[in-house]
C-alpha cells in the first residue's frame, strides 16, 4: 500500500478559500455549513502545526553574526 501524499499548505490554503466560499453562499444547508465549518477547523490546525515546524527550522542572524533559532 502506498503513503498518501502529505498536503501542502498551499493546496490546505487553496482548500480553505474554497470552504469560504461554500460557507458564504447563503443556498448551502446549515448542517452541510457545520459540516465544512469542523473540516476547515481541522485544515486550520493542520496548516498551524506545519507552520510552526517552518518557524522552528527557521534562523536568524544575531549581532554577532552567528545564527540563532528563530
Amino acid at each position: 500500500m502506498a503513503g498518501k501524499k502529505e498536503k501542502t499548505l498551499e493546496e490546505a490554503f487553496a482548500q480553505l478559500e474554497e470552504m469560504l466560499a461554500k460557507l458564504a453562499d447563503k443556498d448551502v444547508p446549515l448542517e452541510e455549513s457545520f459540516e465544512i465549518y469542523a473540516e476547515g477547523t481541522k485544515l486550520l490546525k493542520y496548516c498551524s502545526g506545519k507552520l510552526d515546524k517552518v518557524e522552528k527550522k527557521m534562523l536568524v542572524m544575531n549581532e554577532e553574526g552567528g545564527l540563532d533559532e528563530f
